[in-house]
């Protein structure tokens, strides 16, 4: 059997297997996909298959209309992949995880806050919660894609997490990161509702997260505090 982008299909199951080790995810609860590199449609994981037992053959070609291709149905969970790629041209990977923190938020509807500065590595000043929906349903898309307005990642309401990147490996480190701020607010709601930053100061981190890069600092504003680089 030929299998089309087998690479970016052995990729896919390498970012499922890392949500299960990473302890964000539990059996095959979690669903990961990635934009095609065509551009006609989207790979995802299939429906019900345990991660270690998967190959790049069991990865499932989706359309944008619906129809798919492979030897396996997709996850059951395939219309919110479906919609966020079609809808949102600035990320290419959709990861789906049922990690216990941000779904203990989830079961009582709760968004996660500007309680730490790191809220904002989401996109904005809080990770909302989307609505409730059945699994699966064309409505609990829906209201993801309202969740994740201008956000990188959302909990949804008695269900988990979804985070929107560029890459695998960004995906994977955005869905630790939201699970640790889910675990630090749990952990900060046991000594009362902590405070929250001001929407002018997360309008400043979420300015100085723009101006980071890889392997340099954040420059302050007025401030040439950059690392120089010493001659050998």
């Amino acid at each position: 059997m030929t299998i089309d982008h087998p690479e970016l299909c052995a990729d896919i199951i390498r970012a499922a297997r890392a949500m299960n080790d990473l302890g964000i995810n539990q059996g095959t609860s979690g669903n990961v996909s990635a934009r095609r590199p065509d551009g006609a449609g989207i790979l995802i994981t299939p429906t019900s298959l345990p991660y270690d037992q998967m190959t790049p053959a069991d990865i499932v070609h989706l359309e944008f209309d619906g129809g798919y291709r492979g030897r396996r149905r997709p996850t059951s969970e395939w219309r919110f992949h479906r919609d966020i790629l079609r809808e949102r041209d600035n990320v290419d990977v959709v990861l789906h995880t049922h990690s216990v923190y941000a779904t203990s938020l989830a079961v009582h509807h709760r968004e996660i806050p500007a309680f730490h500065y790191m809220v904002g590595v989401a996109g904005g000043h809080n990770i909302r919660c989307a609505d409730y929906a059945t699994f699966g349903s064309q409505a609990l898309s829906d209201h993801i894609l309202v969740a994740l307005r201008e956000r990188s990642a959302c909990l949804m309401a008695q269900h988990g997490l979804v985070v929107v990147a560029k890459t695998l490996d960004k995906a994977l480190w955005l869905a630790m990161e939201v699970e640790t701020l889910a675990k630090q607010y749990i952990h900060a709601l046991a000594l009362g509702e902590p405070p929250v930053l001001s929407d002018a100061e997360m309008d400043r981190v979420l300015a100085q997260m723009r101006r980071m890069s890889y392997g340099q600092a954040p420059h302050l504003e007025g401030v040439d505090d950059s690392p120089r680089a010493l001659d050998a």
